[in-house]
């Protein structure tokens, strides 16, 4: 189902209008930001140390909301000593599609930080406003880690807000020190490191810490932890379990979004309670909620509690309704869902067991079973997905599609021509299935944009649609993939 984080934080982008001079007072509009594409992309990259590349949809509206944003940021990073270079790489265009694979694009705005000069590859993750990424990205282009020299320096950059990470040695160099260095480089864009050789400075017991130690921060549970192990791995590790909260709350307070974030990017299984939590009684929920978060602590599972407010890009994109609430979901990484709707405190222990022990069953989300299919394109829900596909005897091409996808649009009437072309064949079916209201179980189909067509011919074979989309071209690839004895008595028959 493609990526499931961009589902659930679409947050909106701020959309501010940019001040320009208008051509007919300057002659022209200087554009700050560089277009990339194919042919300039690697030799323009390779010439810089540091360098941000926007891949983006002409028909993306959050591309377009940010496009000011960056553009205002690419003028005022202009005038950084060094300057630092904003570029953009039009990914919907096909001759880009390569590149946009190359550096794992899945939706849209993506944002790249190329470091020596595209050797190391970082996810942008800071704001998009114009200023805050201007903020940002002075930050990245220097030194991934600060040193903290007085008790004001700590004090200003340990951010009571965020995840802030500390070393402190009786030198700066040495193994430790190097393994934290390299550490602090490869997570740079997700945190704020800093170092010291002094623990007095720190805040929150920094006295009684002797070094070398790393001390993480953070404004939940116990708000700050110390690691010894200077094994970059085992630092890695450490800083990524850290700094997710026990229970990660998502509602609308914007500080918590960054944990929000990184929960639904770990690895880790999702156990997501969703209640009204203004409600009076919800505290029960949420202290049981809490003992179970305890419970299977280490155990692969994070959890996460969700104000019903916040959370309706969710209901609206497992298929839930408010009326269900409170109810926990359960997310494996597989995709696969598990759901205990209408819930009271005392149930959350004993389903997460029946969970953990394998008793409870998948939930599945699905559009209704149409009432009429008359369609010459049939319409496949995921109740129906397993009769349709697998079961119907036919060569089914599937079309898996989104609503508001243009390409999507536009390959309608090329297959309704195609359905009307096998009307008169019963062993062909032409179907489509909405696949962002209706989930998709099996693994054969790997759907990671729209359109996704597949085909599956009635002895069983499975092979993606990658041709021409013209009616002449998917009709020839029917023709070449369907099974061929049953196509060949079709046509003795007709002879």
């Amino acid at each position: 189902m493609g990526r499931i984080v961009s589902v659930w934080l679409a947050f909106a982008v701020i959309a501010c209008s940019l001040t320009a001079i208008s051509a007919e007072e300057s002659g022209e509009s200087k554009e700050f930001v560089l277009t990339l594409d194919q042919s300039n992309f690697t030799d323009t990259v390779s010439k810089h140390d540091f360098i941000v590349v926007e891949f983006y949809a002409p028909w993306c509206g959050h591309c377009k909301n940010l496009s000011p944003e960056y553009e205002k940021a690419a003028s005022m990073l202009s005038k950084h000593d060094p300057p630092i270079l904003l570029a953009k790489v039009d990914a919907n265009e096909e001759s880009n599609k390569d590149l946009a694979n190359e550096y794992e694009v899945r939706g849209f705005p993506t944002l790249k930080i190329l470091r020596n000069g595209g050797k190391n590859v970082q996810e942008y993750k800071g704001p998009r406003e114009a200023d805050g990424i201007v903020e940002y990205l002075k930050k990245q282009s220097g030194p991934a880690s600060a040193e903290i020299k007085s008790a004001e320096d700590a004090s200003s950059f340990i951010d009571e807000k965020k995840i802030v990470i500390v070393g402190v040695f009786p030198k700066f160099s040495g193994q430790e020190f190097d393994n934290y260095m390299a550490l602090a480089e490869k997570l740079r864009s997700d945190y704020e490191f800093g170092h010291s050789l002094d623990a007095k400075y720190l805040p929150r017991g920094g006295s009684s810490v002797t070094g070398p130690v790393v001390r993480l921060f953070k404004p939940f549970d116990e708000l700050f932890v110390d690691f010894k192990d200077f094994n970059v791995e085992a630092l890695e590790k450490f800083v990524e379990e850290s700094s997710i909260p026990l229970v990660t709350l998502f509602n609308n307070d914007p500080s918590n979004h960054p944990f929000v974030i990184k929960f639904y990017n770990s690895p880790l299984v999702k156990a997501m309670l969703f209640a009204n939590l203004s409600n009076e009684g919800v505290d029960s929920l949420k202290y049981k909620f809490r003992e179970v978060a305890e419970q299977y602590k280490g155990q692969g599972i994070g959890f996460l509690l969700g104000d019903l407010e916040a959370s309706q890009a969710a209901f609206q994109y497992f298929g839930v309704q408010e009326s269900q609430v409170p109810l926990i979901i359960i997310l494996e990484n597989d995709g696969k869902k598990y759901l205990k709707p209408n819930l009271e405190a005392d149930h959350i222990a004993p389903w997460v067991k029946d969970y953990k022990e394998g008793k409870v069953p998948p939930y599945v989300k699905s559009e209704p079973i149409p009432v009429e299919n008359n369609e010459p394109v049939k319409v496949v829900v995921a109740d129906t997905f397993d009769d349709m596909v697998f079961k119907s005897g036919k060569n089914v091409l599937l079309e898996f599609y989104a609503p508001w996808c243009g390409h999507c649009q536009k390959l309608a009437p090329i297959l309704e021509e195609v359905a009307v072309h096998y009307e008169n064949d019963a062993k062909v079916l032409i179907a489509k299935l909405d696949a962002t209201a209706n989930d998709i179980m099996d693994p054969n189909f790997d759907v990671r944009g729209y359109p996704t067509v597949y085909f599956r011919s009635a002895d069983g074979n499975i092979s993606a649609y990658e041709g021409e989309r013209t009616k002449e071209d998917i009709i020839d690839f029917i023709e070449k993939n369907r099974e061929k004895t049953a196509h060949q008595e079709a046509l003795k028959d007709e002879l």
